[in-house]
């Protein structure tokens, strides 16, 4: 399991895991429940690859970042 520690988000951690290739058991902890148990639901076992492509540099309003552009970051440093 994976730990990443948030910037500039409502969130402040995310927490997940990367088996053969595939996103898996992604958790958001704070941030805007509802919305990041769907984002964490559609990630789910997708290829990891994809998973950056489809969510990095998404903003969050004025913000230059966002909770499923963090996962992204966080996915990135995941080897």
């Amino acid at each position: 399991m994976h730990t990443y520690k948030t910037k500039g988000t409502c969130s402040t951690r995310i927490d997940f895991d990367v088996v053969n290739g595939k996103v898996t058991g992604v958790k958001f902890v704070g941030g805007c429940s509802g919305n990041l148990q769907g984002i964490a639901k559609l990630i789910e076992g997708m290829d990891k690859e994809e998973a950056i492509q489809r969510i990095e540099g998404i903003r969050c309003g004025a913000k230059p970042t966002s909770c499923p552009d963090q996962l992204a970051k966080a996915l990135k440093e995941c080897e």
